[in-house]
């Protein structure tokens, strides 16, 4: 890779660094798995810079990257064990700030119990904004993939959470 293709890879890293993170967060709920996840991405990324032919599609890439990654990680047998020394005390709803914390811990760990596809499909729908036909696209699926995995996925949420979930449309 030349210079001016090092320049540009590392101005869209920093560029978009903190929305992939957060994006890989989302799928595994692990600030050092994203971590990896998200370097991951940007590795896989790196080594086909000079490939990409639109520059435009370099965000589907590296979410399509992103995805795949956190699906073989999730698969992997040492992700299925879960250890904790303690279990977690509820703590009381008080003022807003910690309804809203509750409310966004809750969502986080309802969507651990969400199979690894069914999660990818849900946060790319919801919290990445895509449409059925982006999802379909990142995922390489047909869009019928896509709604019955949001409409399974929606109902392992709410089954973790034991209530309604806003969709928000």
């Amino acid at each position: 890779m030349n210079e001016d293709d090092e320049r540009k890879f590392a101005e869209y890293f920093a560029a978009k660094q903190d929305s992939v993170r957060r994006t890989a967060y989302l799928l595994c709920g692990d600030w050092h798995r994203a971590d990896d996840l998200a370097q991951t991405a940007f590795v896989a990324l790196h080594r086909r810079w000079t490939k990409i032919r639109d520059p435009r599609a370099t965000d589907a890439y590296v979410r399509k990257t992103l995805i795949r990654a956190s699906i073989d990680e999730s698969r992997r047998p040492w992700r299925r064990e879960r250890h904790t020394d303690r279990v977690p005390e509820p703590e009381p709803a008080g003022g807003s700030l910690d309804e809203q914390v509750a409310t966004r811990a809750d969502l986080l760990a309802g969507l651990e119990d969400v199979p690894p596809k069914q999660r990818a499909v849900l946060v790319l729908r919801y919290f990445e904004g895509l449409d059925v036909a982006g999802v379909a696209r990142v995922l390489g699926c047909s869009e019928g993939n896509v709604k019955s995995q949001t409409a399974r996925g929606l109902a392992h949420l709410r089954a973790a959470l034991g209530e309604e979930v806003e969709t928000g449309g």
